[in-house]
C-alpha cells in the first residue's frame, strides 16, 4: 500500500476537519477575552477574521485529504478473487 493510500491519511484528514470545526466553535468564546487586552482592542475584527480563516483552512485541508483518500481507494483495481468472491 502506497503512502497516499494509508489509512493514517484518512485519520489525519478527519482530525484536521475536527480541529477546524473546533476553531469555529471556540472563536466566539475567546474573542471577548482577547478584546479585553488593551493592545488587541482595536484589531478585534482582524483577529476574528484570522481565526475563522485558519478554521476554514483546516477544514478545507482535511476535506481535501479525505476526498483524496476516498478517490484513491475507489480507483484501485480489485483482484479477480475479490471480484468473484
Amino acid at each position: 500500500m502506497s503512502e497516499k493510500h494509508s489509512p493514517l491519511q484518512l485519520v489525519w484528514g478527519l482530525l484536521l476537519v475536527l480541529a477546524g470545526v473546533g476553531v469555529f466553535f471556540r472563536t466566539p468564546q475567546v474573542m471577548p477575552d482577547i478584546e479585553k487586552i488593551e493592545q488587541f482592542a482595536n484589531v478585534g475584527g482582524f483577529i476574528r477574521f484570522c481565526f475563522y480563516f485558519i478554521g476554514l483552512l483546516l477544514v478545507g485541508g482535511g476535506l481535501k485529504k479525505i476526498v483524496a483518500y476516498v478517490k484513491a481507494n475507489h480507483s484501485t483495481p480489485r483482484s479477480k478473487n475479490q471480484r468473484n468472491g
